[in-house]
């Protein structure tokens, strides 16, 4: 099975290589993932709502583009970017991280918070949530307050991480998703797990392909 990603935001040659190496650690047996920057003309980082939404719109212009050689593809991004209603919509089936991650924990009766890097991110993400009728399941979004750079800095984000998972739990979080899709997750002895939206949607696409 072949997938392509799209960034939603223009990035440098050596971010794109970060990522695709992550994806290659991070994909399941029989699924190859192909990332691709999103263009020139999209934002260079989701800070404020005006990017949120230029990002959507060169997001869903590059899936439009997409050729032929794949079996689905996905914004490489928590924020499900040109993510249809559903992934009939267009030729090529398109999945969000986000949408899969999120709904596998509220299938499961799992209460869930988040983290993101910034406010902006948090709105779009718990409009995100809202649009997916997971309100009931979501205990609710903690900033991290954190530069675009600790996106690629893990000891960074996951030094954040810990007052923001400590204080959802106390709210019933029993997993917080962390709301970056490019992140490594090393957090640990944490009173609530520490869901990478990546590494589970990737299996949750492998598991009907596997049966």
């Amino acid at each position: 099975m072949r997938a392509l990603a799209v960034t939603p935001i223009h990035l440098p040659p050596e971010e794109i290589r970060r990522r695709q190496d992550r994806y290659d650690r991070l994909a399941p047996p029989g699924l190859e993932i192909q990332l691709v920057d999103v263009g020139a003309t999209a934002p260079a980082s989701l800070d404020t709502d005006s990017a949120v939404r230029a990002s959507e719109r060169e997001v869903a212009a590059a899936l439009a583009k997409a050729g032929e050689g794949y079996d689905l593809a996905f914004p490489d991004c928590v924020l499900d970017p040109a993510v249809p209603d559903t992934v009939a919509a267009r030729p090529l089936p398109v999945h969000g991280l986000l949408k899969l991650s999120a709904t596998h924990l509220a299938g499961k009766g799992v209460r869930f918070g988040a983290v993101v890097r910034n406010r902006a991110i948090r709105a779009e993400f718990e409009k995100r949530i809202a649009g997916y009728g997971l309100g009931a399941y979501f205990a609710g979004t903690r900033v991290l307050d954190l530069p675009f750079e600790a996106i690629a800095d893990t000891g960074t984000w996951n030094r954040a991480l810990g007052a923001a998972v400590r204080e959802l739990a106390s709210l019933g979080a029993t997993a917080v998703i962390n709301g970056c899709s490019a992140v490594d997750v090393e957090a640990a002895g944490l009173p609530a797990r520490v869901v990478d939206p990546t590494e589970l949607a990737l299996r949750l696409l492998c598991v009907e392909e596997t049966r």
